[in-house]
């Protein structure tokens, strides 16, 4: 694929002066990536072979690097020791956007037992990829991630506090090819970086804000779509900050306008993929499909819950969730009908599921990690999903409910036994502090809205 490398065309990069500098990362709770910038020569000469330490306190700290008691992985008392950081070169690739800048992500493993460590995100997808290969299956996904793009810099929109920020555009742009047209600016340099960097990109399009915009990856692998989306991400923010302009994650950045999703694109497939599993000849509403097909979505509708947290990872997350703003609010089924959470779509190998209820702040190695989990208990335990649902979900008041607010859907993941076998209880015991801490967090601050409420009138 263009962009990957093989050590020895790094070698023959690195000798040619076409390559300088390898970032050697690693994602974190929140999809960021963490790591060092090594030389490359010292990246060919040791950490290619050897690997680097971190810190393991980097899987505790919140995202403004406060040291965070009560993790059982990393404390003061342990004295914050290092994990081993294990170079995956299947993902050495070139980043066309950084001067002469390669990138390897590595695997977080355990100093003394070798072992993954357990609450790494990549770990824990990788987790669930092996329960999936156990089982016979493989997995193929793709993930649909919308930003809204703003005409200021990260350094202005914090010197406005986030206020009265300038979107690169006006009006709502869902498909407009024209106001499409204003943003190739930075939207036409993200693809093809991303192409050049072996992130294939499938499209680009406006969308429902003004200065929204959606951008899709071709399907692959899961493991290899989580690597993907987390390099795009780093990508359009540093893409975007060498022209001047921002980009925002945030699923719901602003009051009046819809939210930011991650919708995600999962099929079943036979475990040398050359057969959609979801695929059969058993008539389900419209869909033809398979028992898997059925059991597959059953377990994740009835653990949608519990996995929520995976989804919407923050307070703010969940101010998303409103009727009538593409985001979905009851847990329902339905083909091609984009009022469902779970939307099915496709035919034959093309046969998958979209769940829209990720946003685009979800760290896609948890949202994927969680969603096989689920998967694969209903195809364990043979669990049915409902009847399809046609017409608007937004008006099926008697259906249930995606949780409210983000300690509500903590509760569903603390007591769902089904993520404690898949994920093992020592790792959902670390999410669930780390979700409790976020929300102790936000709780503690006295907001913009507060303050035009009460100042005066309280």
């Amino acid at each position: 694929m263009k962009g990957l490398l093989t050590l020895d065309q790094l070698k023959e990069k690195h000798a040619k002066g076409e390559i300088e500098t390898v970032l050697v990362a690693f994602p974190d709770q929140y999809g960021r990536f963490m790591g060092k910038r090594y030389t490359a020569s010292f990246f060919l000469d040791a950490v290619a072979r050897d690997g680097m330490h971190a810190c393991d306190y980097i899987l505790t700290v919140d995202m403004e690097m406060d040291v965070i008691p009560g993790y059982k992985l990393s404390s003061w008392e342990k004295g914050y020791g290092d994990f081993h950081c294990k170079p995956d070169m299947s993902t050495l690739r070139q980043l066309t956007w950084l001067d002469r800048t390669a990138l390897v992500i590595c695997d977080l493993v355990n100093e003394k037992t070798h072992a993954l460590v357990g609450p790494s995100p990549r770990a824990m997808v990788q987790h669930q990829i092996d329960r999936l290969r156990a089982a016979g299956y493989a997995g193929l996904g793709a993930s649909e991630l919308e930003y809204f793009m703003f005409d200021e810099t990260y350094e202005s929109a914090a010197a406005k506090n986030y206020e009265n920020l300038k979107t690169f555009g006006n009006y709502i742009e869902d498909y407009h090819i024209f106001q499409g047209t204003k943003a190739e600016r930075l939207n036409a340099a993200i693809r093809k970086h991303m192409d050049d960097s072996a992130v294939p990109v499938e499209s680009s399009k406006g969308e429902w804000g003004p200065g929204q915009q959606e951008l899709n990856f071709r399907y692959c692998d899961v493991l290899g779509m989580c690597d993907r989306h987390t390099i795009y991400k780093q990508g359009i923010k540093e893409i975007a900050w060498a022209q001047n302009l921002a980009v925002t994650f945030m699923a719901k950045w602003k009051t009046e306008y819809a939210g930011s999703s991650m919708h995600l694109h999962f099929s079943l497939w036979d475990k040398d993929i050359k057969k959609n599993v979801f695929a059969g000849d058993k008539k389900f509403g419209p869909v033809m499909c398979s028992d898997e097909f059925r059991w597959f979505l059953g377990g994740w509708m009835q653990h949608i819950r519990a996995i929520m947290p995976f989804y919407a990872p923050y307070p703010t997350s969940y101010k998303r969730y409103l009727s009538q703003s593409w985001a979905p609010v009851y847990i329902a089924w339905s083909h091609d009908n984009r009022t469902a959470g779970f939307r099915v779509v496709g035919s034959g190998n093309s046969l998958r599921i979209e769940a829209r209820f990720p946003g685009a702040d979800a760290n896609p190695y948890l949202a994927f990690a969680a969603s096989i989990a689920a998967g694969l208990d209903g195809l364990k335990n043979k669990i049915e999903p409902p009847q399809i649902f046609e017409g608007d979900v937004y008006s099926a008041r008697e259906l249930p409910r995606v949780p409210s607010n983000l300690m509500e859907a903590v509760s569903h993941l603390e007591k769902s036994e089904m993520l404690k076998e898949a994920f093992g209880a020592d790792v959902v015991e670390h999410y669930v502090h780390f979700f409790k801490v976020e929300q102790e967090k936000f709780d503690q601050q006295v907001t913009t809205w507060e303050r035009g409420r009460y100042f005066e009138r309280a």
